[in-house]
């Protein structure tokens, strides 16, 4: 065990007499603690690494503890399991698909294929109904709450619609033999609820549980816990109530309080010394969240000195806001000999880095923008590209669907149903049960047609896919599916020349690849596939960029320097979030931004914010003097002077001058 661990740390690492709950602070080494209770169980304890589960909420969160246990280890214990949630639950769902009548080799459908689905189902075309919908389907599958229950409690004519499409939604899914994302947690509930063997096998394969970020944890996810906890009870859970801030998603904070209450004998263990950030950005964030009522009584220290004051700033508005930022980011940079990757700017919603974008362009400063869309997950793109892994592997179910009613080929929803049912009879693909004599009995000729006409379409690509050329393959596609003309047909004429031109990009990039490389279209899926992977892995790697995050986006990082703007009355706390529960919830959301901060932490405001062609007068947020005023230092503000355009010029001009060093 390391020398470096604190005493509580060793503690947490050692308690193996019950539950154990790790009230881990921002900055306090609580990935460090699940990793090393985790070699300790190996190393000292004995324990079998296949009888260990590790469960995080992140990919990337997993496949560093995997990394960290290895080098504790000196080799990757075979057969531990470290994953999300949503992994672990697709890992029992596959092996115990049997029990709940699903085949092992069930489709996952994504947000864009659910949201197609309840378009058809409720009958909308609105974007914002069915976008609604999809979230209160979401809502109740976090719950636990079925269709049958949750068409008893809706009241009003939204409620009753999003019931109705709940209902439909389910069965559909069940019919296609696929499941969603919330499936994944939601149906390993249901399976151990309904089939106590089945628990009783996974309570003995999975002996000792450790959850990272456990305030994040909804009721289902709670529920999916306690049941391979069992009896037992042997886990070590993590969290910190101060940063509980996914409520608008699910999560929900009293899992904290409910740990006591379900477990009597819980052990409960702090760590309260932080390694990240200096004594007086921890201050300000203790002072803060201080007005919170506490569910555990903490606060963080640091030993890496005092530290710079705080800076808040007073900008004339927004606009004004990003050139500050962007000129005093610059201007630190150069007096602390920084890269920029050491630098963040975060806020509380995407709207506010519009403005910063432009200003740190201008200004020539590279930066990343957190939670951009990858060429590859864009709606046409994923269109086009369904029917190139259908080409790929015909066992692709999710590409099967989408290509087959994207545009539609006259392939209805009963049809689908009837041919998903019978695959999960035969065990076969949806491709294949399309082409079989059983399923020709049970569907009218009308229906089978169009079907038929479809897997021949495919099976012609196919074979011409593997001999010619990859960009003459594409075109013919494109021509014969008449995706073109159906954009122009389902979206406004500037959002469909958009899309089309992402189309075209495609077709393009894959021409070129196929000719240079001498890769045929079904390698070049394949290609794909594997960019798309990567585009989602986060590896790590890091340009030297300023990071653009939102503050969700942005918690669980750490920078050295931080810049937290637009902290105004109706933005940070937002104007939706002022009832007493939510606007905890924003004060976490505060508290998380100050932390995420190592060295410095600059704070700004406008005095103003553009709303339309509007100039709307703003309040500094009521956090900026929650944290206390004895380490922040004001500036700006409507006693400063405005300074002519001529002198703003001449003042950057000069920056800019000082930076490239002349």
């Amino acid at each position: 065990m390391s020398a470096l661990l604190n005493p509580a740390q060793r503690e947490a690492i050692r308690y193996l007499d019950g539950p154990l709950l790790v009230l881990a602070g921002a900055g306090s080494g609580k990935t460090r603690v699940i990793t090393q209770k985790i070699a300790y169980l190996i190393g000292e304890c004995g324990f079998n690494p296949a009888n260990i589960a590790a469960i995080t909420f992140t990919n990337k969160a997993a496949r560093e503890m995997q990394e960290r246990v290895g080098q504790l280890l000196g080799s990757r214990p075979v057969g531990l399991t470290l994953s999300t949630f949503h992994a672990l639950g697709v890992r029992i769902l596959r092996e115990e698909a049997k029990a709940l009548g699903y085949k092992p080799q069930f489709s996952i459908f994504d947000a864009t294929d659910c949201y197609g689905m309840l378009a058809d189902l409720s009958g909308s075309v609105d974007k914002a109904t069915i976008r609604r919908l999809q979230g209160q389907i979401s809502n109740w599958k976090n719950a636990l709450i079925s269709p049958d229950e949750a068409s008893k409690t809706a009241v009003d004519d939204m409620g009753k619609l999003a019931a109705q499409a709940y209902a439909g939604y389910a069965a559909t899914l069940r019919a296609y033999q696929a499941v969603d994302f919330d499936d994944l947690i939601a149906l390993p509930v249901d399976l151990f609820r309904q089939h106590p063997e089945v628990l009783d096998k996974w309570q003995n394969r999975l002996r000792y549980l450790l959850i990272d970020e456990y305030q994040d944890t909804n009721a289902c996810q709670y529920q999916l816990l306690r049941l391979l906890a069992g009896p037992r009870a042997a886990f070590t859970a993590v969290g910190d109530d101060d940063q509980a801030i996914y409520g608008w998603r699910g999560a929900d904070v009293e899992n904290l309080r409910g740990l006591p209450r379900d477990y009597p004998n819980l052990k409960l263990i702090k760590l309260e010394q932080n390694y990240r950030s200096t004594a007086r950005i921890l201050k300000a964030a203790n002072v803060l969240i201080g007005h919170n009522a506490k569910l555990f009584d903490k606060k963080l220290w640091s030993d890496l000195g005092q530290g710079d004051p705080i800076s808040v700033t007073a900008c004339r508005d927004n606009e004004k806001e990003a050139e500050q930022v962007a000129m005093k980011l610059q201007a630190h940079r150069f007096e602390h000999r920084a890269r920029f990757s050491d630098y963040a700017i975060l806020y509380r919603g995407n709207f506010q880095a519009r403005a910063l974008e432009q200003q740190l362009r201008d200004q020539r400063v590279p930066y990343l923008l957190s939670g951009g869309q990858s060429f590859f997950d864009k709606t046409e793109i994923k269109d086009i590209t369904a029917y190139l892994r259908l080409m790929s592997n015909t066992d692709d179910d999710p590409a099967f669907i989408r290509a087959v009613t994207t545009p539609r080929r006259g392939v209805g929803g009963s049809t689908l149903e009837a041919l998903g049912k019978y695959a999960g009879e035969r065990h076969l693909s949806l491709f294949a049960a399309a082409g079989e004599v059983g399923f020709a009995q049970r569907v009218q000729p009308r229906q089978l047609t169009p079907l038929s006409e479809f897997r021949h379409f495919i099976s012609s690509l196919i074979q011409r896919a593997a001999n010619d050329s990859a960009g003459d393959v594409i075109a013919d596609l494109l021509a014969a599916i008449g995706y073109e003309s159906w954009l122009y047909g389902e979206e406004e004429r500037r959002v469909a020349q958009t899309r089309w031109e992402n189309v075209l990009e495609l077709k393009d990039w894959l021409t070129r690849k196929g000719d240079e490389e001498k890769k045929s279209l079904l390698e070049l899926t394949q290609m794909i596939a594997l960019i798309n992977m990567l585009d989602k892995q986060e590896d790590g790697s890091r340009p030297d960029a300023v990071q653009l995050s939102t503050l969700h986006a942005a918690k669980g990082l750490e920078f050295k320097h931080v810049f937290l703007i637009g902290v105004e009355e109706g933005v940070l706390p937002h104007r939706e979030s002022l009832d007493p529960v939510k606007l905890e919830e924003e004060r976490r959301l505060m508290y998380v931004g100050i932390t995420r901060a190592q060295r410095s932490l600059h704070i700004s405001y406008a005095e103003k914010r553009k709303q339309g062609r509007e100039l709307i007068p703003c309040e500094p947020s009521r956090f900026i003097n929650e944290m206390g005023k004895e380490d922040l230092r004001f500036s700006g503000g409507k006693a400063d002077a405005v300074p002519d355009k001529a002198t703003g010029a001449a003042r950057l001009e000069a920056m800019r001058a000082m930076l490239a060093g002349k």
